[in-house]
């Protein structure tokens, strides 16, 4: 009797930060003889990223298991009804309901640290008059709010780094809840200063998550890699049984 297929880990990245956020966890899947897929996720629309996210696992063979951080949580809140997707692993991430907002979720807790530490800039909509909206965190600001238990000097860097979010992802509503009919994983970040942990605790029990709990800030696959790994080992295995 053949073996299932091991399946191919994609990690999708957040707002406010890159692929490199799983600079520490690639190397560890890769040990493990995973595949892994991180792709750049364009931060422009919740519909247009959950879209492109969607095609790079449709080009996948075989089984994927899906993670998201941060605002990449809603992003595979949509892109996970992929068929191959068998899992979804949320990292400090929105879970969002199907016809939810992320604005509309975030509305029903009370504002984190990040909410006065953002700065708003405009941008060119191509074909249209009408500029965008980018929305960023304030360099000074960056470490403390977003990344207060990693090395303040990396810190300082990925604050450079950072990539915005255009403030259209956050009033786009989810078309789909992929978490309905795949089985999740969810990782609160206790020590939270970018999303309320509030937050990520409701999403996840509302959709029924195995949840584990970790004292963090919001880079939680940088300054806990090991914990990360521990659980998309854990959806990894229970979707290879």
């Amino acid at each position: 009797m053949s073996r299932p297929a091991k399946p191919t880990v994609v990690l999708v990245h957040g707002a406010f930060a890159d692929a490199s956020s799983y600079a520490q966890v690639v190397p560890r899947l890769i040990a493990r003889g995973l595949d892994v897929v991180a792709p750049a996720v364009p931060n422009r629309s919740l519909i247009g990223d959950a879209a492109y996210v969607a095609s790079i696992v449709r080009q996948i063979p075989g089984p994927v298991v899906l993670v998201g951080h941060s605002y990449g949580g809603a992003v595979i809140t949509v892109a996970g009804t992929e068929d191959n997707v068998k899992a979804l692993v949320y990292l400090a991430g929105y879970a969002l309901e199907e016809g939810e907002s992320l604005g509309e979720l975030q509305g029903r807790f009370p504002d984190s640290d990040l909410a006065a530490a953002l700065v708003r800039t405009p941008f060119p909509v191509e074909g249209s008059t009408e500029n965008g909206t980018d929305v960023s965190v304030r360099p000074d600001k960056f470490p403390a709010v977003f990344a207060a238990d990693v090395d303040v000097r990396l810190a300082e860097v990925l604050a450079v780094f950072q990539r915005p979010l255009a403030a259209q992802a956050f009033a786009d509503a989810a078309p789909a809840a992929a978490w309905r009919t795949t089985p999740s994983w969810g990782l609160v970040a206790s020590s939270d200063r970018t999303i309320n942990p509030d937050v990520e605790r409701y999403g996840y029990q509302r959709a029924g998550m195995t949840t584990v709990e970790v004292d963090s800030s919001h880079l939680v696959m940088l300054s806990h890699p090991q914990r990360v790994v521990d659980l998309i080992e854990e959806a990894v295995r229970a979707v290879s049984a």
